[in-house]
């Protein structure tokens, strides 16, 4: 059964920074690109991040490219999402997602307010 498990979300004041974590099971996480979405009040879900199955390219939204940074550790099945310097603009559900996949998992909410 696959299982992609985010956490990390939090309430944070603009100009702050959170890491997001999603960790994978039951499937060959090692094999698979891996990407973040997220999804805010009444918007469609939008891709903000991928990377390559082995870690050695990554691809951003134009709007968060030298804020955040996808990063995946292999042997711990897990990718991670770090955000710095955040926006109220940046506020939603944020979810990983193996990319050709029909996988999702619950998501995790990112606030960002003062």
């Amino acid at each position: 059964q696959v299982q992609l498990v985010e956490s990390g979300g939090g309430l944070v004041q603009p100009g702050g920074s959170l890491r997001l974590s999603c960790a994978a099971s039951g499937f060959s996480f090692r094999s698979y690109a891996m990407s973040w979405y997220r999804q805010a009040p009444g918007k469609e879900r939008e891709l903000v991040a991928a990377i390559t199955s082995t870690g050695d390219s990554t691809n951003y939204k134009d709007s968060v490219k030298g804020r955040f940074t996808i990063s995946r550790d292999n042997a711990k099945n897990t990718v991670y999402l770090q955000m710095n310097s955040l926006k109220p603009e940046d506020t939603a559900v944020y979810y990983c997602k193996a990319p050709g996949s029909s996988w999702w998992g619950q998501g995790t909410q990112v606030t960002v307010s003062s």
